[in-house]
């Protein structure tokens, strides 16, 4: 028997699907393949092709991903040691879905057609009985667990000033060590066994490196996984020459790519994040302040797909339970990295994303309600509008929403587009209003000509925004980990006595006064339900698209209780310390 490459048969062994092969298929089979080393960016398997081999990953790792007509590259799963690829296509004589290339310098095994045939001769039942399965779960789309263990590698390159990437790579290790096992390289000249043992014992690498294409860059720009960009917040926003640099290394479309923008301590407001998205090819800009413990911790949550999304919903005066449910997260130690609302969620979310404390929240909020709204000629809406705009810009300023430390939308149904808005830019005021704006109550909010009204008609809690993948070249999902749903809606029946033939001014008006008993609609009842009922038709759906829902026991309050805030917080607060601790068992 010829001998084999160091480790190549406890890779098969931990595979998850070659691992079930009896001892002496197994030896057979490691005979069969090819070992080959490949370098970061090479490509192995190219869409549309018809792979004459699959490929097996022994160490390093490889990238999934599509081109799409305009030439933007889309990135997929990743393929790690014991993990295998091009089986379907190989032994179906099919076209590949995707490209595979090789994320950072990587070892592979090649089983070839001829190879695997050579072995179903010998071993029919056995290979049948693998392979088969393979290919089922590969047209399936069945995920696969990954059992073998695998070290995720950040490397961060500043742009200009090399003394960030210091102190960003280390505030970075600190916000991941609670999640696992980290080490910090700053100036270790690495070679592939140092690496290899390295990935062993730890969960998460961080690179510290220079900002010039230097030999130990570009080794450790080969073996990250994500690159993290580092400025400052007081530099130049053009592209930086390491960033040209590393733009011409093979693979660099395949890496994710992340920036973090370093600010002052007591900066109250970070730079121009939209600027610096549009001008670097990242997925995110990241405002850090120096010396906060909480903005690593929640650049580290991104990074590692653990960050934490909060949708509120709308209901009126029962969306103060939203502030019971923010409590108690706060209490829990739970973080909240990305806020999203609609109507009074979106009131709340938004002064929540601004770091206003919960009590100071329900104090604004109910100075907010207790405003009024004048009537006025029915020709847009019943009410003007004019006082919840005027105390709304007072309330947010001039703040935009590009200008928040926590990431934060608020949802609006477009009438023009016939579909869910998300406003994730622009003034703040503007996307509560339009977010808070019931059709036919209160005038549309123009934006950008499209009239934009009170997001329940389609969706009250966004949860889909949350999941959405954003519309850039660089692939990035507003939300990215766990999503938590908060719905204080009530979608109980609305009907009436059977016995009552039909609704008029004077019926409805003697049943109030004389208090008989039975539902009676109002106006302002029946516009209410009619926005809603795009929203509670699709309920089952949205909250589906949530990891974890809240339904806070808020459906004896009237939609005005605003009187009652405080013990409607309570309610959302008691409600969400018995839930939680029910998804921690889960």
């Amino acid at each position: 028997m010829a001998d084999l490459p160091e480790g190549l048969i406890e890779v098969l062994r931990s595979s998850l699907v070659l691992g079930k092969l009896d001892e002496e298929v197994l030896l057979d089979l490691a005979q069969e393949l090819e070992v080959k080393s490949v370098h970061g960016g090479e490509q192995l398997l190219r869409e549309g092709d018809v792979a004459d081999s699959m490929l097996i990953v022994v160490s390093g790792r490889l990238r999934v991903s599509r081109r799409d007509t305009d030439g933007s590259v889309r990135l997929y799963n990743e393929i790690s040691p014991g993990e295998t690829t091009g089986e379907a296509s190989m032994i179906l004589r099919q076209a590949l879905f995707a490209d595979v290339t090789a994320l950072r310098d990587s070892c592979v095994a090649l089983l070839t057609y001829r190879s695997f045939d050579s072995l179903l001769q010998r071993h029919p039942v056995a290979l049948n009985r693998v392979f088969v399965n393979a290919v089922y779960r590969q047209l399936r789309h069945v995920d696969r667990l990954q059992e073998a263990h695998r070290a995720y590698t950040f490397v961060v390159v500043p742009l200009r000033d090399r003394r960030l990437s210091a102190e960003i790579a280390s505030g970075l290790a600190d916000a991941l060590r609670p999640h696992g096992r980290t080490a910090l390289l700053r100036h270790e000249e690495l070679d592939a066994a140092h690496f290899d043992a390295l990935e062993s014992r730890f969960d998460y690498l961080v690179f510290e490196t220079d900002d010039t294409p230097s030999a130990r860059t570009l080794r450790a720009f080969r073996q990250s996984d994500q690159l993290v960009f580092a400025a400052s917040a007081d530099e130049p926003v053009g592209l930086a020459p390491i960033e040209a640099a590393l733009a011409r290394e093979a693979g660099f479309v395949m890496k994710r790519k992340h920036l973090a923008l370093m600010h002052r301590a007591e900066a109250e407001r970070p730079a121009d994040l939209p600027l610096w998205q549009g001008t670097h090819e990242v997925e995110r800009v990241y405002p850090l302040r120096a010396g906060r413990g909480q903005d690593y911790a929640r650049l580290a949550r991104f990074l590692t797909s653990r960050a934490v999304g909060v949708v509120l919903g709308g209901g009126g005066a029962r969306g103060f339970s939203h502030l019971g449910v923010l409590r108690a997260l706060e209490e829990l130690s739970i973080p909240v990295d990305l806020v999203g609302g609609n109507s009074m969620g979106a009131l709340i979310g938004a002064q929540y994303a601004c770091g206003v404390p919960l009590d100071e929240i329900l104090e604004r909020t109910l100075r907010f309600t207790r405003g009024g709204e004048r009537p006025t000629l029915p020709l847009i809406s019943l009410l003007s509008g004019r006082r919840l705009e005027r105390d709304l810009r007072r309330m947010f300023g001039d703040l935009d929403i590009e200008q928040l430390w926590c990431p934060f939308f608020a949802s609006a149904c477009n009438l023009s587009a016939a579909c869910t808005t998300v406003q994730d830019s622009g003034p703040l005021w503007r996307a509560v209003l339009a977010s808070n704006s019931p059709a036919g109550l209160l005038p549309p909010v123009l934006h950008h000509g499209d009239l934009l009204v009170d997001g329940a008609i389609l969706d009250n809690v966004p949860v889909a925004a949350m999941r959405t993948r954003l519309g850039t070249p660089h692939e990035r999902r507003r939300g990215n980990g766990t999503i938590i749903a908060v719905d204080v809606d009530v979608c109980e029946r609305m009907s009436v006595d059977p016995q009552l033939k039909h609704l008029s001014v004077l019926n409805t008006l003697k049943g109030h006064l004389t208090r008989k008993p039975g539902f009676r609609p109002s106006i302002f009842s029946i516009l209410y339900r009619a926005g809603h009922v795009g929203s509670i038709s699709m309920r089952g759906r949205t909250m589906a698209g949530a990891d974890f829902c809240m339904l806070p026991p808020v459906s004896g309050y009237p939609l005005t209780a605003y009187g009652r805030a405080t013990e409607i917080a309570d309610i959302g607060y008691r409600h969400a310390l018995e839930e939680i601790p029910r998804w921690k068992k889960t």
